[in-house]
C-alpha cells in the first residue's frame, strides 16, 4: 500500500549530505560475477523488512518464506514485519545503520526510493536482472516503477533498484446486496455512479465509507474525481513531476469541486476526518456503506467477512477509455550494506517467480505478473480482470505522491484542508503547484 506517514527528523533531512551518493554507491556488478547457487553460499541469515502485515499479505509472504527456507536450509530469514506507516517512517534511518536490513520494501516515490538511490543506500539490480532474466519476465512498464538514475530525481529512468511482487489498483468496492436493494446495477458510467450515490443517500444508506485520519483516503477520492474530468497522460505527468503540466486546470478544478460536493451532500462517512482507514474498511466489511474507494490490497480483508457480497469496479470510463490510479506494490530492494547480496537477489527472484505468483493469488492478493493465469472467483476475479485491463492500457496512472520530494505531505495535507474548507479550490491547487514549482527550481 502506498501512502503513509513521513518522518521528518534532522537525521533524515541530512541523509543525502552525510552519505554523498556516488562515493557510497556499490560498484555496478558484472552479470557474470553474480552467484545464483544459494546452496553453495554457506550459512546465511537474511534480514528482511517488509510491510506484508494484513491478512492476505501475511499469509502469502509467510508461505513463501517457509518454502524458501525449506528449499535452502542453509538460509535463515530474520523477518521484521511492520505496517506500511511504521516501515516508511523507520526505513530511512534503518538503511544508514550498522544493522541495516539485507532486503527491504521501499516506496517507489522520490522522497523514498529516489532519495535512497541518491544517497547510495540501495544496490543496483541490473546484474541480477540479467542473471535471473527479470528483464524478459517483467515488462518495462513494471520495471520502470523501480528504476532511477543515480541522481534519484526521475522515476522510470536509469538503473533498476527494486522489483515488485504485486500489482495495485485504487478502485471502487461495492456491497452487492445493498445495490440490489436499491434496485441498482454496479455503475458503469459516471451518471450511474452519481445516481447510485444520490439514491443511497435518500434511502438512508451511507453512500461512500471512508476514513481519512491518516490522510491517505482523501487523495484516493481526489484521484478518482480526476479520472472523471482529466486524461491519463496529463495525470501521469503530474503524478511524476514531469515538465509541461501544471495543477491549476479546468479539469483539476472540476475534480476538486467534485470531492467537496461529495462531502457537502453527505455522501461520505460522518466524522471521516477522525476515522482510521482500517476502521473504515472494517465498517464497510460489516455492511456500513454502499461503496468504498480503496486499493486492491484490502481484497482479502473484505472478502473474508463479505464472501460473495462484495464486488470491485474500475472507475467509470470516460470516452470509452479507462483511467485508474495504481501501479506496483512496494518494490523489494537490496541494501547497499548487505553482506549477502547474492542470497538477497535469489530471495527476491524466488518470491516473484511464476510459482510465487500463484501463492500471491491464492492468498487473495494481486500478482504483478500472470494475473490472467490465476484461478479465482468473486471479488478476487473482479480484481484480476481489472488488473489485466488496466495494466494493458495507457490509463494506469501513478500515485500522486511520486511527483516531488514533499508530494506526500503536500497532497495529503492539502486534500484534508480542501475537505475541511480550510482551502478553497484555487488555494488547494495553488499549494500543489507551489510544491511542484519548488521541485523544479522555481518557474
Amino acid at each position: 500500500m502506498k501512502l503513509g506517514a513521513w518522518l521528518c527528523t534532522a537525521a533524515v533531512l541530512a541523509l543525502a549530505a552525510c552519505t554523498p551518493g556516488s562515493d557510497n554507491r556499490p560498484a555496478q556488478q558484472p552479470a557474470g560475477d553474480v552467484k545464483t547457487d544459494v546452496a553453495a553460499m554457506g550459512q546465511v541469515t537474511l534480514t528482511i523488512w517488509d510491510q506484508e502485515t494484513r491478512g492476505g499479505q501475511q499469509a502469502q509472504i509467510s508461505a513463501l518464506n517457509d518454502q524458501f527456507q525449506r528449499k535452502y536450509p542453509n538460509v535463515r530469514i530474520n523477518r521484521v514485519a511492520r505496517s506500511f506507516d511504521d516501515l516508511r517512517s523507520t526505513i530511512k534511518l534503518g538503511l544508514t545503520g550498522n544493522d541495516a536490513p539485507d532486503i527491504a520494501q521501499v516506496n517507489n516515490g522520490k522522497q523514498d526510493m529516489g532519495a535512497f538511490v541518491k544517497a547510495g543506500l540501495l544496490r543496483p539490480l541490473d546484474a541480477y536482472a540479467s542473471a535471473y532474466q527479470w528483464t524478459q519476465r517483467f515488462p518495462e512498464s513494471v520495471r520502470k516503477l523501480g528504476s532511477y538514475p543515480d541522481t534519484g530525481d526521475a522515476l522510470g529512468e536509469g538503473r533498476l533498484y527494486g522489483l515488485p511482487q504485486t500489482g495495485e489498483l485504487v478502485g471502487i468496492y461495492y456491497n452487492k446486496p445493498k445495490l440490489t436493494a436499491l434496485g441498482l446495477q454496479p455503475p458503469k458510467t459516471w451518471a450511474e455512479f452519481d445516481a447510485a450515490l444520490a439514491k443511497a443517500k435518500s434511502a438512508g444508506q451511507l453512500p461512500i465509507q471512508v476514513g481519512n485520519l491518516e490522510k491517505s483516503a482523501g487523495p484516493y477520492l481526489f484521484s478518482l474525481a480526476m479520472h472523471r474530468f482529466g486524461n491519463a497522460d496529463e495525470e501521469s505527468k503530474l503524478a511524476t513531476g514531469r515538465a509541461g503540466v501544471n495543477w491549476p486546470t479546468d479539469a483539476n478544478r472540476a475534480a476538486a469541486r467534485q470531492v467537496v460536493e461529495w462531502a457537502d451532500k453527505g455522501y461520505l462517512t460522518p466524522g471521516f476526518a477522525g476515522l482510521k482507514g482500517d476502521d473504515a474498511v472494517s465498517k464497510f466489511s460489516t455492511g456500513d456503506g454502499v461503496f468504498h474507494v480503496d486499493g486492491t490490497w484490502i481484497t482479502p480483508t473484505v472478502k473474508e467477512p463479505m464472501k460473495d457480497d462484495v464486488g470491485f469496479l474500475l472507475p467509470p470510463e470516460k470516452d470509452g477509455k479507462v483511467t485508474v490510479t495504481g501501479g506496483t506494490g512496494l518494490p523489494w530492494a537490496i541494501s547497499s550494506k548487505s553482506k549477502n547480496p547474492d542470497a538477497a537477489a535469489a530471495y527476491i527472484d524466488f518470491i516473484t517467480s511464476p510459482d510465487a505468483m500463484k501463492t500471491v493469488a491464492t492468498a487473495g492478493n494481486l500478482p504483478v505478473l500472470d494475473a490472467d493465469k490465476q484461478a479465482a472467483s468473486g471479488v478476487e476475479r473482479d480484481v484480476l480482470d481489472a488488473w489485466n485491463k488496466a495494466a494493458n492500457s495507457p490509463g494506469l496512472v501513478p500515485y500522486l505522491d511520486y511527483a516531488t520530494p514533499n508530494a506526500y505531505e503536500v497532497v495529503t495535507g492539502s486534500v484534508e484542508q480542501l475537505l475541511s474548507k480550510q482551502l478553497d479550490v484555487e488555494g488547494f491547487l495553488g499549494k500543489l503547484q507551489a510544491d511542484l514549482d519548488s521541485s523544479r527550481g522555481g518557474r
